[in-house]
């Protein structure tokens, strides 16, 4: 049996394939600029060549069809039947106060994810056209759904309230909620499980750092604080997303030059953050401007690593313990010139980094430690897999065994887990790179040393 999971996006729609009983991805794929005047398709399975392809997708219904035509595609696929498909899991951004854990699919539960629909405008309808149109080619498939809010639900309330007026959050639900949750929860695990703790006992801060950003704070293994809020659009300076500002520039910039509402909406989400102080969001384009002399560019990586340094502190207050701190999502990753200057003068906390460790993890494909031996407080990078999860809770769900993240063990909790797909990666990766070995980090049980590499 294999689990489908579908992550649509505004103009996207990513998905993976992955084989239950043998626990390995067969396929992954995504479909892009959907609702323009063509659209890409980019797959690849396992022991195939990888398929491209332009095609006309106006929504995300025909980009579904041609996704489930190609797993069964006799050169490109990676299934023979779509009965192979035992469920499908569905990503969705906002769960609300609705949805406080993952649940499966019916008719109520999609009429209730579209009364959510102003909390996301930009991302709810994509997430919910995805549904419908997979129940509808899958009628008879287990369906399950796996909010981004869900594992922030542990915030007490002075985290989560807005000083603002209370009836804003009995009328119209404005709170802090927070996304990135299913990335954050793989982490926080898989943290505890390299310090060789359990989760109860577990502090960590989790920097999840892609085109969007965010910090969360872990104390005895659940949420306590995380910098997104309403929106995607709070906490750390973004790819095109302003993170943190005055609520007054608002008002400010509107009377001043006659901005909408939405139009103001649209400068913040989509024309700010680095895009907004230097043009790129592609930190690998800000970069390498920066170290070119480009000062617009210079000042957006002192922004981005300022606003994260300032995220820690504030975090490590609140935990008072710190265990760990762990990058992650694809800057946290790759960008180690990020995980150094956010890291950089934080000793006083018992952060150190070893910048010869920081410069050497540069892999998708395996967990590294990066801080120094004597450091008190472990630098992690964990390469994210939310789509495991999702895989994972749909399983559950379909089989009537799942429950809340504290009450459910997954399989990556597990000292002998192994990831097939980054194992085969890792090993031709260590051919060209063998000294990127000595910084992997391994559970306590799977080393002589509590993490190898520190």
């Amino acid at each position: 049996m294999v689990i489908l999971t579908l992550n649509c996006g505004s103009s996207s729609a990513k998905y993976q394939v992955y084989d239950w009983d043998e626990k390995d991805v067969l396929c992954v794929g995504v479909v892009e600029r959907i609702g323009l005047e063509y659209s890409t398709i980019e797959q690849k399975s396992i022991g195939k060549e990888e398929y491209e392809e332009r095609f006309v997708s106006p929504t995300h219904k025909e980009a579904i069809e041609l996704i489930l035509k190609m797993l069964v595609d006799e050169k490109y696929g990676c299934i023979k039947s779509l009965s192979e498909i035992g469920a499908v899991g569905h990503r969705v951004l906002h769960g609300g106060e609705l949805f406080k854990k993952s649940t499966l699919v019916t008719d109520d539960v999609v009429e209730k994810l579209k009364t959510l629909i102003p909390l996301g405008p930009l991302h709810m309808p994509a997430n919910i056209m995805g549904i419908e149109v997979a129940r509808k080619l899958m009628p008879d498939v287990p369906q399950a759904i796996v909010m981004d809010t869900a594992f922030h639900q542990t915030m007490p309330e002075e985290a989560f309230m807005y000083a603002v007026p209370y009836e804003w959050y009995t009328k119209y639900n404005v709170r802090r909620y927070g996304f990135h949750g299913t990335s954050h929860l793989y982490c926080a695990k898989r943290a505890a499980l390299l310090l060789g703790k359990k989760n109860e006992d577990t502090n960590v801060i989790i920097l999840h750092i892609g085109n969007g950003a965010s910090a969360c704070a872990v104390k005895n293994g659940v949420c306590v604080e995380t910098s997104m809020g309403l929106t995607p659009l709070e906490g750390l300076v973004m790819g095109s997303r302003s993170g943190d500002i005055d609520p007054a520039v608002v008002p400010y910039i509107c009377t001043n030059t006659g901005m909408t509402a939405q139009d103001m909406d649209t400068q913040l989400n989509k024309k700010s953050g680095l895009v907004g102080i230097c043009g790129m969001s592609d930190r690998r384009d800000v970069h390498e401007a920066a170290n070119n002399g480009d000062k617009r560019a210079q000042l957006g990586v002192n922004m981005e690593v300022h606003r994260i340094k300032k995220y820690i502190g504030a975090y490590a207050a609140l935990l008072g313990r710190v265990d760990a701190i762990v990058f992650t999502a694809g800057v946290g990753e790759m960008g180690e010139h990020i995980r150094k200057g956010a890291c950089t003068g934080l000793e006083n906390l018992g952060i150190m980094l070893d910048e010869e460790k920081n410069d050497l993890s540069h892999c998708r494909n395996a967990e590294t430690c990066i801080s120094k031996d004597e450091s008190p407080v472990k630098i992690f990078v964990i390469p994210t897999d939310e789509e495991l999860v999702m895989t994972e809770d749909a399983y559950a769900l379909m089989n009537g065994t799942y429950d809340i993240h504290t009450n459910f063990h997954y399989s990556f909790e597990d000292p002998s887990y192994v990831n097939k797909a980054r194992a085969r990666g890792l090993k031709e990766q260590l051919k060209k790179k063998p000294e990127l070995e000595r910084i992997i980090a391994l559970p306590p049980q799977k080393t002589s040393c509590s993490v190898k590499g520190c």
